[in-house]
């Protein structure tokens, strides 16, 4: 048996060990366990000539995930809401990358308004990576100006407009890829509609987080079901990153787990694997988490009733103004 041949084999049965307990398989030690796996041809690819959004870009998994495609030649849109942080984080690139192009557009994914303006005024003609990245978990309840809770807002009903109104652009594409980033916390919990928005509860921002990333997965779902033949639809999972994001959030969890945090880069490698790798051809409508495909429940107490599904399509649909029997753009 040859040494690769033998380190793969070892890394699968590791990797089915140690998984079981989530935190060897979210953490730096699951990555590196299931990274003996990778093929590394998967990303040698020329991303010359293709056009990529990046929402919530500036820091995190975002900015590594912007760096990672721009630096295989992909002209690189990072879509931020802090202006100034976005700018640093397109300079930076830009040293980096030689054949790569980086641009910025100042863009809050909570506001629905704003998704409106740039998808009217984006000059591109065809978009052919959409990563909806952007994410956030509040510990208090907080609305944006059109009223909505803002996680719910950010995590999903932005991601779904944004998505919804760029479709005649990621048509044009001879093979779009659409990638949602979710969380392993979704994990624990199961979508119920009427608790994505739920005001009559006291607030847990871990939880409306969870439920919001839940049911961007099942959304995921949903678009790779209207859109089979023409746009490709995944979400993926990136485990434990030791991120800005985290460190805000979740302080006390960073705090205990920070050894153990994966970097950026290796949380967002399924993201660039899946916006790249060829071999994925039109594989769509799965959830991943390094690079393979996962279930989306471990608990069968997690899983949604079918109408569910369609409420949630409706749900989206109705809070953004669109009309659910309608035909797609």
């Amino acid at each position: 048996m040859s040494n690769s041949l033998l380190t793969q084999v070892s890394g699968r049965i590791l990797g089915a060990v140690l998984d079981p307990t989530i935190v060897l398989s979210f953490d730096h030690t699951g990555f590196l366990v299931h990274q003996t796996q990778f093929r590394p041809g998967d990303l040698e690819v020329n991303m010359r000539g293709k056009i990529c959004l990046v929402t919530g870009a500036n820091s995190g998994l975002g900015l590594a995930t912007a760096r990672a495609l721009a630096q295989h030649g992909a002209k690189v849109w990072l879509l931020c809401r802090d202006e100034e942080r976005g700018r640093t984080a397109v300079d930076e690139i830009r040293r980096e990358s030689d054949d790569g192009q980086a641009r910025l557009e100042v863009l809050d994914v909570s506001d629905l308004a704003a998704i409106r303006r740039f998808a009217e005024t984006f000059d591109e003609p065809e978009v052919d990576v959409l990563i909806n990245n952007a994410g956030v978990m509040t510990e208090q309840r907080s609305e944006t100006r059109e009223g909505l809770e803002v996680t719910l807002a950010t995590n999903l009903l932005g991601p779904f407009l944004l998505t919804y109104l760029l479709l005649p652009r990621l048509r044009r594409s001879p093979a779009a890829r659409v990638i949602n980033v979710s969380s392993g916390g979704m994990y624990t919990q199961k979508l119920v509609v009427d608790e994505l928005s739920a005001a009559g509860e006291p607030f847990d921002g871990v939880v409306a987080y969870a439920r919001a990333k839940r049911a961007l997965v099942v959304l995921t779902e949903l678009w790779a079901e209207k859109m089979v033949g023409s746009v490709t639809f995944n979400s993926m999972h990136p485990g434990w990153a030791d991120t800005v994001a985290v460190r805000s959030s979740l302080p006390l969890f960073h705090k205990v787990l920070k050894p153990l945090l994966r970097s950026p880069e290796e949380a967002a490698d399924t993201i660039v694997w899946l916006a790249m790798c060829q071999r994925l051809g039109e594989q769509t409508g799965m959830f991943w988490f390094d690079r393979e495909p996962r279930r989306t429940h471990f608990a069968p107490w997690t899983r949604e009733a079918p109408e569910e599904r369609e409420r949630l399509w409706e749900f989206c649909c109705n809070t953004c103004g669109i009309d659910p029997a309608a035909d797609l753009p």
